[in-house]
């Protein structure tokens, strides 16, 4: 643990904790259904881009241009996405579409990881690939306000701890950990919700 903490100390970067607060910052507004995260969102994933990059995370790098498009797609479906242009109300997914969506991602994340890993020197290939596939289909629920999105984001965070400490992003690790809390608040919240506008 000491050593893990002298690593963090010494690998510390200004530019990966504004990230990390704007992260923290991003999902909390989107508990709250605010569109202020989408703001959040866009600030927080260009410096990751640049960070990802930096240390071979060659998929989890090119998901943040994914990002910053989708920070604005999210913010114009929150804001006139529903019916008669009205703001978007959080939906389920039937169990097909889940099928549908899982298959989708792990066909995706063996054939980039594969591609990674044959052409590249990126860490973590086939880790990093499911990540970010997921992290796409995950980002686009939120986009949509799709209930289950929280508990896809349990998963792929629980993934993503293992491949920051292996990287050496211990604040990007830390933050990942307080996602796995803010996603179990989130599904809550907007579990409580949909109850209440469904009822």
């Amino acid at each position: 643990m000491e050593q893990l903490l002298q690593d963090a100390a010494a690998n510390f970067s200004w530019w990966e904790a504004s990230a990390v607060v704007l992260g923290i910052a991003y999902l909390l507004l989107a508990v709250r259904e605010s569109l202020w995260c989408w703001y959040a969102a866009a600030a927080s994933t260009a410096i990751f881009l640049f960070l990802f990059w930096d240390v071979n995370l060659v998929m989890e790098s090119g998901l943040q241009v994914y990002y910053l498009a989708m920070a604005a797609y999210g913010w114009w479906q929150w804001r006139r996405g529903g019916n008669d242009n009205n703001p978007l109300q959080i939906s389920r997914w039937s169990l097909r579409q889940h099928c549908v969506a899982i298959s989708l991602v792990l066909v995706a994340a063996s054939a980039s990881g594969t591609l990674l890993s044959l052409n590249t020197n990126a860490a973590l290939p086939y880790l990093d690939s499911f990540t970010t596939w997921g992290a796409v289909l995950a980002t686009w629920m939120v986009a949509r306000k799709v209930l289950e999105n929280w508990l896809y984001w349990l998963v792929i965070d629980a993934i993503s701890i293992g491949l920051y400490l292996d990287r050496g992003l211990y604040l990007t690790t830390l933050l990942f950990v307080v996602y796995i809390v803010i996603a179990c608040y989130g599904y809550w919240q907007w579990r409580q919700h949909y109850l209440q506008t469904h009822n």
